[in-house]
């Protein structure tokens, strides 16, 4: 079952302009490109913080993520028909999060990410 995880990190924040940044957390070995690998362009802040992005259209596309290894982060926004079971299950850095963001619902709420997110957020 997939589900939704929302980041309220700072970094995540000033990349999106948003305050958090929705997206589905795999493994590695879940996630293969079928197109478009060649257009990917990445920057990386000195904080360590990955921006992957699409050179054609400029949309963000999936990434590794910088915190733990073996797991890629795929934008919520991306999704083109998600299924509708599809929720939010975790917020991550909510220590962050922006002072005006309000998070509602029933979701686990994540000082930080876990350090082990095979057993708790997966």
């Amino acid at each position: 079952m997939l589900s939704l995880y929302q980041c309220h990190c700072s970094e995540c924040r000033k990349t999106t302009g948003s305050s958090a940044n929705a997206g589905l957390l795999l493994s590695k070995n879940q996630f293969r490109w079928i197109a478009g690998e060649e257009n990917i362009k990445v920057f990386i802040k000195s904080s360590g913080y990955r921006v992957n992005f699409c050179a054609t259209c400029g949309s963000p596309v999936p990434n590794p993520t910088s915190v733990q290894a073996g797991f890629m982060w795929i934008p919520a926004g991306l999704l083109d028909n998600p299924p509708p079971s599809l929720k939010v299950s975790n917020h991550i850095y909510v220590d962050s999060k922006a002072s005006w963001d309000e998070i509602a619902g029933s979701a686990k709420q994540h000082a930080e990410l876990p350090l082990n997110i095979n057993k708790t957020l997966l």
